[in-house]
């Protein structure tokens, strides 16, 4: 079985049991009311209930048990007490055990439990019955592996994942959908791996990590009759998420024995974003991560690995819902300022004849297209797959081209029409018009470095260069440049030069 799938169900259960107070009315019944409404989302015959008491404003839940499944794992909630206690302002506390486990079944029949555990965990909801307000705190929140049960072997080790001084506020909104905001803050986060793996004489998977200053913010809309196993459907119906986190650093260590192989390393980073979104229209999702540096020891390699880079981001945005009107599209891809370690260069460039500067690459292209389906639509999921294009494109631009490596740049720009009404000049695609030009400097002496280092024989370098002198134009000293221009006539012209 896969653990990591079964560990993220195991872990959405929780989170769900934690946090449905949200969606709670100003009364303990109420609140709990909703809170069975919302677990009915894995389907009634997954949740069991042992008892429920009321008396003088407190309702009390005992032996609660809540289930999922897939095909390849199953999942099971179990807490043995929730106490709703109306308080004297017309809020509603929310307590629960300390601790309860969450057990995983694979199609294999392992088992795997896991402990959640949290410390001075404070819930209170507030608000109106439609419009719901709590606060959440607590010293820390834990996920503990507890043990593996593989047939009469038991497997036992330090596993876990613990938020230090969790502090959330959340809101929630009903009307044709559950509008539901959250966001707040975690000092801390501890990750801790330490075991020895079954039957491996002494083979061993240890680690730990940190990170700080996690900040979280998201908005989510979810259809009040929401079925989860079918996701098309449920976007398709109104589900909507965006938000994202920050922190300000992280590092983590490791050190595995496995397979006869022995590595270990380090990993540090400053600060990153995320943020990403998901809705009926667009699907986006962009990264930034700055100061990482990465150091890695491994028996199957004579040397140290020794790397580091100033910023890493990737994003994207697309549009998924079908309209009239073009919608934004962009991609994007930024590694600036590599470096690695000396010991790495010398085994390919002994002789220091290569620039050993930092090296960096940024490409973001960006555009209007039309959706020509609603993607997330089952119902025009044939029509999609059997589309040539399910975009009709409208613009493109380069907005950054920067490679910048070896000695050698890269520079460029450039943007582009197309007229959807023309698709035989340039057939099958749509007639551009436009302009776009890449300068290259250094090119010359990369090639001649490369010859020099032995890499590349004096005979492919020869037709490199003729194949760069056919569509660049030499501005410098090493330094050239290609322009490329679509006119509205179908006229295409390289570097002033008409070739079509």
């Amino acid at each position: 079985m896969t653990y990591s799938t079964g560990m993220r169900s195991a872990v959405c259960l929780a989170a769900l049991i934690a946090g449905n107070a949200a969606h709670a009315e100003v009364t303990a019944a109420q609140v709990w009311e909703d809170w069975k409404a919302q677990l009915a989302l894995y389907g009634e015959d997954n949740l069991s209930i042992g008892a429920e008491e009321t008396s003088s404003g407190v309702l009390t839940v005992r032996d609660l048990a809540l289930s999922a499944s897939d095909d390849e794992v199953s999942a099971q909630v179990l807490i043995d007490t929730i106490t709703f206690n109306e308080q004297s302002d017309g809020s509603v506390r929310v307590t629960m055990d300390d601790s309860y486990p969450v057990v995983i079944t694979g199609e294999d029949g392992v088992v795997v439990t896991i402990l959640i555990s949290q410390q001075n965990m404070e819930m209170i909801v507030s608000g109106e019955p439609d419009a719901m307000d709590y606060d959440i705190s607590a010293d820390q929140y834990k996920i503990t592996l507890q043990d593996i049960v593989d047939a009469d072997v038991t497997f036992t080790g330090d596993a876990e994942f613990a938020m230090n001084d969790v502090d959330l506020t959340y809101n929630t909104t009903v009307d044709d959908l559950r509008n539901i905001s959250y966001g707040g803050t975690v000092a801390s986060v501890d990750v801790l791996v330490d075991f020895q793996i079954p039957g491996g004489n002494g083979e061993y998977v240890t680690g730990g990590g940190k990170m700080v200053g996690l900040t979280t913010q998201a908005e989510m809309s979810v259809p009040l009759d929401a079925d989860f196993e079918d996701p098309d459907s449920l976007v398709n119906d109104g589900f909507a998420i965006a938000g994202g986190y920050t922190i300000d650093s992280a590092d983590y260590v490791f050190d595995i024995n496995a397979e006869g192989d022995q590595a270990s390393g380090s990993i540090s980073m400053g600060s990153a974003t995320l943020t990403g979104e998901m809705n009926s229209s667009t699907v986006g999702y962009a990264s930034n991560t700055n100061n990482v540096a990465l150091s890695i020891m491994s028996g199957e390699f004579p040397l140290p690995i020794e790397i580091s880079l100033a910023e890493y981001g990737v994003n994207f945005r697309m549009p998924t819902g079908a309209s009239d009107e073009p919608a934004d599209f962009a991609v994007g891809f930024d590694l600036i300022d590599l470096s690695i370690s000396d010991a790495i260069w010398d085994l390919f460039d002994g002789g220091n004849v290569l620039s050993r500067d930092p090296a960096t690459i940024q490409l973001a292209i960006s555009g209007k297209a039309k959706a020509l389906f609603d993607m997330f639509d089952p119902a025009q999921q044939d029509a999609m797959n059997d589309a040539e294009m399910p975009y009709e494109l409208e613009s493109v631009s380069i907005d950054t081209l920067n490679i910048n490596a070896a000695g050698a740049m890269v520079t460029g720009d450039g943007a582009f029409t197309f007229d959807n009404s023309d698709m035989q000049t340039f057939a099958p695609m749509p007639r551009p018009e436009g302009e776009a030009s890449v300068k290259i400097t250094g090119f010359n002496a990369l090639l001649d470095n490369l010859v020099a280092m032995g890499l590349v024989p004096e005979q492919d370098v020869m037709g490199a260069r003729m194949m760069v002198g056919m569509f660049a134009r030499s501005t410098g000293d090493d330094q050239m440049e290609t322009s490329v221009e679509v006119l509205p006539n179908g006229q295409v012209n390289v570097n002033g030069n008409r070739v079509r």
